[in-house]
């Protein structure tokens, strides 16, 4: 490789040692053989379909994160959260990357709203008949990209 070459190289791992990689949560919320989507507004991801979920803040635990996430976009009542596993997200569009950890929970109660803060829509979907398109750990997750182990 090429002095220049080289270079290039130590300028990219330098940019890239200044970013960070988000902790995200996503919580596959079940309820009589459906589960509770909603469809994403704001900048990250606008469009498409997610599960609740959002960003683990600093000092909170994961189990922490998902029940705060699925209490403040939702407000439904869950139990059993279970850990699914991690899906490894890049969006490259928006020069972000995520490692996103899966939880699974059955619904208790609550009503799911129509709409709120981060969504524009919502509703219970079948996971052999989900919606289109769909946020991107979602769509990993239906394309049999959840890591469960090492």
């Amino acid at each position: 490789m090429s002095e220049e070459g080289i270079g290039q190289e130590a300028k990219n791992v330098d940019e890239r040692s200044k970013k960070s990689v988000g902790v995200g949560v996503c919580v596959l919320i079940e309820k009589d053989g459906r589960v509770a989507l909603i469809k994403r507004k704001g900048p990250h991801g606008a469009g498409t379909w997610a599960t609740p979920g959002g960003h683990m803040d600093f000092g909170e635990t994961i189990f922490g994160a998902a029940g705060r996430e699925v209490d403040e976009e939702v407000g439904l009542k869950i139990a059993g959260l279970l850990i699914m596993g991690l899906t490894e997200d890049f969006f490259e569009s928006e020069d972000r990357h995520y490692l996103t950890i899966w939880f699974q929970a059955k619904w208790i109660s609550g009503e799911l709203p129509e709409s709120g803060e981060e969504f524009s829509q919502s509703g219970w979907f079948d996971l052999r008949d989900l919606p289109e398109p769909l946020f991107l750990p979602l769509q990993k997750l239906k394309d049999g990209k959840l890591i469960q182990s090492l």
